[in-house]
């Protein structure tokens, strides 16, 4: 029998799941992610929620399909992340948001194969059922250079956060590129709106 070993890849990459107040610029490399789109209000739209949902239950799946196999890799999964866009912007989303659109996404250990993520998302889409990890997709993310910094606090009061943020790349001499992105550290099921931690990041050129 293999002796699990277990990796934590907010500790592996501490520089990206845990910045500090202050922005910084950061390099982030070429990862898997677990991915699916969608487009609409986040607190309203069932289609969010079941993204949601979707992701863990196929994400979950590989982590036991990888514990099981020759390797014996235990992982934890990782927070969930989110791109948002608007069409005709850049930064954080504007206006309705009903027209947000967004990309809800899990990281993913690079042992995870095509075939063993095409086997989660059916076992996903069958097991309960949900219909929307038929949405989901395997896909290698570059973000490269960009400038981050954590939030804690409430996601309606990300505003001030993201101003700094955007302040600081303009300082630095970069401007923000591609979508604005965010990393949920904090269960808000959970967790106290006060105490929210979050990631705010943005690619930058």
């Amino acid at each position: 029998m293999s002796t699990a070993t277990k990796i934590d890849d907010k500790r592996e990459f501490r520089e990206l799941y845990a910045p500090g107040r202050d922005p910084a610029i950061v390099e982030v490399p070429e990862m898997t992610f677990l991915m699916i789109d969608g487009t609409g209000d986040p607190n309203t739209s069932p289609a969010f929620q079941a993204a949601v949902e979707a992701l863990y239950a196929a994400s979950y799946g590989l982590k036991f399909a990888i514990k099981r196999g020759p390797t014996g890799l235990d992982h934890v999964v990782m927070p969930l992340e989110g791109l948002w866009s608007v069409p005709g912007q850049t930064g954080y989303p504007e206006g309705a948001a009903d027209a947000w659109r967004w990309t809800l996404m899990l990281k993913q250990p690079d042992e995870v194969t095509a075939e063993m993520a095409a086997d989660a998302i059916h076992e996903a889409a069958v097991r309960k059922p949900l219909v929307a990890a038929t949405k989901l997709r395997l896909e290698r993310f570059h973000e490269g250079s960009a400038a981050q910094v954590m939030h804690v606090g409430p996601f309606n009061a990300e505003r001030p956060t993201i101003e700094r943020l955007m302040a600081f790349i303009d300082e630095q001499g970069h401007v923000p590129t591609g979508r604005h992105h965010e990393i949920y550290l904090s269960d808000p099921a959970r967790t106290a709106p006060e105490k929210l931690r979050t990631v705010i990041r943005h690619a930058i050129r």
